[in-house]
């Protein structure tokens, strides 16, 4: 198998739409982007055309983050092809929203499978790559409901929390071998989750946002790019809100 060097390498998980695709557009003017998916193929192949077209690098590899065996596979056939892993962008996240007292159990198991145990899962299998080079930028897209919480998320709001606690106790971990773990916690991104959102609910969402709009995916990608780079080689352990002023 041919190993490609001498470049940074991103692997941006959940990376073929929405806030994914648009963090994976950012990185690969400045490294060769892996993005995985689960579902959605056709999305993913038009992120990919999309990077190329604008003079970058890109592969997309479909597993699950939530299979512990499918994320070692996955990460043992990056390495051999590509020799490092300089940028784990951990934002894969799926919503199964309800309130306590309809969600049914596969409902909660699921979320945290994804959001959460698909982080640990993607950390664990590239921690060992990073620590032989010396070095590594890993992010966690965690999300502004971690702090406030909301009604029929309490799923979803525990696991972007626990990502939170897996970011500060990994960022310890890691510090003497140059890795650097950071999360950044968005708040309401004009995604395709977000144009599901009725009228009036939106109206009452802005209304808690200083800044009067959603936010764009733009905006957190520019933050995960800063994070990810050297300009930000002394930050760790950190959360950075990306929410219009809705949480301070």
């Amino acid at each position: 198998m041919e190993v490609i060097v001498n470049s940074k390498i991103a692997v941006v998980t959940g990376g073929s739409r929405g806030i994914g695709r648009c963090i994976a557009l950012r990185l690969s003017k400045e490294a060769k982007v892996i993005i995985t998916y689960i579902k959605r193929g056709e999305a993913a192949e038009e992120t990919i055309k999309e990077i190329h077209k604008k003079g970058g690098e890109a592969w997309a590899y479909q597993f699950d983050v939530s299979s512990f065996k499918q994320t070692q596979d996955f990460f043992k056939k990056i390495i051999a092809k590509f020799g490092r892993v300089d940028y784990l962008i951990n934002n894969a996240g799926i919503a199964r929203d309800g309130l306590i007292l309809r969600m049914k159990e596969e409902a909660w198991d699921e979320v945290l499978a994804v959001n959460l145990k698909g982080t640990f899962n993607c950390i664990k299998a590239v921690a060992g790559t990073m620590i032989r080079q010396g070095y590594g930028r890993i992010v966690n897209i965690s999300s502004v409901v971690a702090f406030i919480g909301n009604i029929g998320q309490v799923n979803y709001a525990s696991s972007k929390a626990g990502i939170v606690g897996l970011t500060k106790a990994a960022a310890r971990e890691f510090a003497a071998k140059g890795i650097t773990v950071n999360a950044v916690a968005p708040g309401f991104i004009e995604t395709e989750m977000t144009t599901k959102i009725p009228d009036k609910i939106k109206e009452q969402i802005l209304s808690q946002i200083p800044l009067g709009r959603f936010g764009k995916p733009e905006d957190v990608a520019e933050v995960v790019a800063f994070l990810a780079s050297d300009r930000a080689r002394y930050i760790t352990g950190q959360v950075i809100h990306v929410n219009g002023g809705m949480y301070m």
